[in-house]
């Protein structure tokens, strides 16, 4: 259908993914620029200690889960699940058409985007610095 590109500089993480993954599923493309520049609200201590529980509980096991430790792979994790089953059925189709970038990549510069970013809270952490931090 049509190409949508959101610059996700300082987007809420779940909103920015709830919104993608609900596109996504309209048949929409979806490209995500700055991944890296995405806020998660609340205290930063704590939320770097719930990601070291979750990746510590089996993110370096054989079988997995895997838990992504790069900022863009974060976000599209969570983008994946939001989307109903997404190893099939449209689930799977939809997460196909779900690209996320660290940076502006050179052929998205001159495109228009959507801007999704409101007035920062006081208490919030970006995706860059989680995934220096675990």
């Amino acid at each position: 259908m049509a190409r949508i590109v959101i610059d996700a500089n300082g987007s809420v993480f779940g909103r920015l993914c709830s919104f993608a993954a609900k596109k996504a599923l309209e048949g929409n493309e979806i490209i995500i620029v700055n991944s890296e520049k995405s806020i998660i609200t609340g205290n930063k201590i704590d939320i770097i200690k719930k990601r070291r529980v979750l990746i510590s509980k089996g993110g370096a096991a054989i079988k997995g889960p895997f838990f992504p430790r790069i900022s863009y792979m974060i976000l599209k994790r969570c983008i994946r699940g939001m989307l109903p089953d997404y190893r099939r059925g449209i689930g799977k189709q939809a997460f196909s058409r779900i690209k996320c970038y660290n940076g502006m990549p050179k052929e998205f510069e001159n495109e228009k985007m959507i801007k999704s970013g409101k007035t920062k809270s006081l208490k919030y952490i970006e995706l860059k610095e989680i995934s220096e931090k675990i």
